[in-house]
């Protein structure tokens, strides 16, 4: 099994909140990032597939393709949008990094049409990332 990782990266905006707490618990969990205006972040994004090598092409999957389905399906949709009103998967979920993740496999999951999903690693800030291998 070999394992190939492409990265991008995307900017967006976000705030956290859940309607199902006052505004003081919501304040006193999530503290500046309530911020119903909401602040942003640059993220790094990290896709990985695992597959065999084909032996007619030498890859497991052409790079390029992949690439493709990123730009479509993850950047198109989140790249300088501001998550919680325009990404319909955060009107009802806090745009966490942690669900921005799992967000990003449900979207990418169905589109491969070679190898298999393994990982999506989702950095927020250089030190602070989260890995999801689907559910």
């Amino acid at each position: 099994m070999i394992y190939v990782t492409r990265r991008a990266e995307f900017s967006a905006a976000h705030f956290y909140h859940n309607p199902n707490l006052s505004p003081e618990e919501n304040r006193r969990i999530f503290g500046k990032c309530n911020n119903p205006h909401g602040h942003g972040h640059n993220y790094t994004l990290e896709v990985t597939v695992a597959g065999e090598v084909d032996p007619t092409t030498g890859m497991v999957l052409d790079l390029k393709d992949l690439k493709k389905i990123l730009e479509q399906e993850v950047l198109q949709v989140m790249d300088h949008r501001f998550l919680n009103k325009e990404v319909p998967a955060f009107a009802t979920a806090i745009p966490t990094t942690e669900n921005i993740a799992i967000e990003i496999w449900k979207l990418l999951a169905p589109k491969l049409s070679f190898g298999t999903l393994h990982r999506i690693r989702l950095y927020e800030t250089p030190d602070l990332f989260v890995d999801y291998y689907g559910e």
